[in-house]
């Protein structure tokens, strides 16, 4: 059968972060053989970079605080095109799914009744957050991966890169893997396949993402026929470093500003009292970039180009019971005491409210047998993901797409995957092995310097008109990249494959902010800086023989009970 091994399983899960994890945990508990592939090591997944918290109504700092004002925050947040359907369950379940994680051994810190305690976080209308310090992602990978590790039913290989889903009668029936260790394939036969493979903030250039994250997920479900949705709705998080090069981008903990960090430019302004009196540090995200973008852009910035973050004033104690990470990022890396010095920020790309549409009630794709949650699943967030909602979304999705995969299998059958399908892909991956080759790297550079350029915070018809033709170029030229050497340990060979999923997402994404003429959200456009009622609706994409079908999603009427929630949307 060729150089591969084939593995079958019930469930085929592609990312350990939290949201598959989390749905590997419900599946197995449900009756379903699950294997879960990372493209790292088991543990290093972007959710530890979640720090702030959950978003969880549990009103134990704030008794006003129920589901309601919480979907309300989250409609309001996404600027109203998020799924009305998506944000109810989320608001309503996030609670339990806090307590049920604290079952599962989750240590959170505590009010002096011995509560779950609650921080501030921007644009909540409450103190909503439940959090460990700052490190309240890390605790969630924590906790799901020993219940993992000591699951009968569960394999984990790490360092596995998937390059193809194969599909048969127009449902998905498996995947193929690279051994990034041993440069050897392997067959994941599946009833049943789960996207949890988050965002693609490396298509920039500053990014608080780490090296795995670059749409590799997004792109698979594409090829594969997926509906992608919201695709030009990517978030700028307000604060990561900007001091040393080596760390710029780093994540910056909005937890910051939560536990009373202030914003500062070089004159020492706070300088959102001007852009936002009464959210202060505290407003939308968006809003709150943008703000920090204009001091910079408008000379009020620091050497390195950026702003002043200071929490000095809180005292050492406080800093180091609620901020310890933040405290040791900063020494570490800057040789800066945040406990006596101001912190250098400047926004940096953070998560994507964009990626696969799925199926509010399911989690499943458009395709069959293909599922996806967390980041790289769409329809919570809207055109902006309020602060603390991420790690609500796997938690709160992550079990309801697991259960519902578990059902799904039980009236499914493994599929045997076409040999020649496996090894026409296995040619084409090992066609990146070549000498005289153009540098994969030399590219990608090129790809996020333009996304950088042109697509950043705001946006114009010229830029994205740049950008376009840029990765237009760029994708013309990937046939002719390749390295040397062997497929073991090669980043070069894995750059080559990364770099293909990069542009196609890329791509995607110039292509919805072109077409969106109009600012909403995290989307701004400075030759459309109004939002437009004719835009509240979402862009959807699907790939078909001619290349990019696009076509519009408004979901189902908002029944009563939900309308009365919502302040109306105002238009100038």
């Amino acid at each position: 059968m060729g150089d591969f091994k084939t593995i079958t399983t019930d469930v085929l899960v592609i990312g350990a972060g939290g949201s598959g994890l989390r749905a590997a945990e419900q599946a197995v508990a449900e009756g379903a053989n699950v294997t879960v592939v990372s493209k790292s090591l088991l543990g290093k997944a972007h959710t530890v970079m979640a720090e702030g918290g959950i978003a969880a109504s549990l009103g134990d700092v704030d008794p006003k605080d129920n589901w309601e004002v919480h979907f309300m925050d989250t409609m309001v947040e996404g600027v109203y095109i998020s799924d009305w359907r998506f944000a109810e369950r989320l608001a309503k379940e996030a609670p339990d799914r806090v307590f049920e994680l604290e079952e599962m051994g989750a240590l959170f810190d505590r009010t002096p009744e011995k509560k779950i305690m609650q921080r501030a976080f921007g644009a909540h209308t409450y103190r909503r957050l439940c959090h460990v310090g700052d490190k309240t992602g890390l605790e969630i990978i924590r906790t799901l991966e020993d219940r993992i590790l000591h699951s009968e039913n569960v394999n984990v290989f790490d360092e596995i890169f998937i390059t193809k889903l194969f599909e048969k009668d127009g449902k998905v029936t498996g995947a193929l893997g690279i051994d990034l260790k041993k440069g050897t394939f392997t067959v994941f036969e599946s009833k049943a396949t789960i996207i949890a493979t988050g965002g693609c903030g490396r298509i920039y250039e500053v990014t608080s993402n780490s090296w795995e994250t670059t749409g590799d997920g997004l792109a698979l479900a594409f090829n594969a026929g997926a509906e992608m949705m919201d695709m030009e709705m990517i978030q700028f998080h307000p604060t990561g470093m900007v001091w040393p090069p080596g760390v710029k981008g780093l994540l910056v903990t909005e937890g910051v500003r939560g536990e009373g960090g202030v914003l500062l430019n070089t004159k020492g302004e706070r300088f959102m009292l001007k852009y936002s009196p009464e959210k202060k540090e505290l407003d939308a995200r968006d809003v709150v970039a943008r703000s920090i973008y204009r001091e910079i852009t408008e000379g009020r910035g620091t050497e390195h180009g950026g702003v002043y973050l200071d929490i000095s004033h809180k005292g050492s104690q406080f800093i180091m019971k609620k901020l310890p990470g933040m405290y040791e990022q900063f020494m570490d890396f800057a040789g800066v005491d945040i406990t006596k010095e101001k912190m250098e920020v400047a926004p940096t790309v953070h998560y994507y409210m964009g990626g696969i549409k799925v199926d509010p009630n399911t989690g499943m794709s458009s395709v069959k047998g293909l599922f996806a949650i967390g980041e790289a699943a769409t329809g919570v967030h809207g055109a902006n993901r309020l602060g603390g909602n991420s790690l609500a979304d796997l938690l709160v999705f992550g079990k309801t797409t697991g259960s519902n995969v578990a059902a799904y299998i039980s009236s499914v059958n493994n599929s045997r995957i076409d040999s020649r399908d496996i090894e026409s892909e296995i040619q084409r991956v090992k066609s990146f092995i070549k000498e005289n080759a153009e540098n994969p790297y030399k590219l990608t550079e090129e790809l996020r310097k333009t996304m950088s350029e042109n697509v950043g915070i705001v946006r114009d018809e010229e830029g994205l008109d740049k950008a376009i033709k840029k990765i237009k170029e760029i994708q013309s030229r990937i046939k002719d990249i390749g390295v040397s050497g062997g497929m073991v340990f090669n980043p070069g060979f894995l750059q080559c494959m990364e770099l293909e999923n990069m542009s196609q997402i890329a791509e995607l994404l110039v292509i919805g902010a072109k077409m969106r003429k109009e600012s909403r959200g995290a989307h701004y456009r400075k030759d459309y800086p109004k939002k437009d009622r004719n835009w509240l609706k979402n862009i959807v994409f699907t790939k078909n023989q001619n290349g990019i079908k696009t076509s519009f999603f408004i979901p189902p009427e908002m029944p009563d009970y939900l309308k009365k929630l919502l302040p109306e949307e105002k238009y100038d």
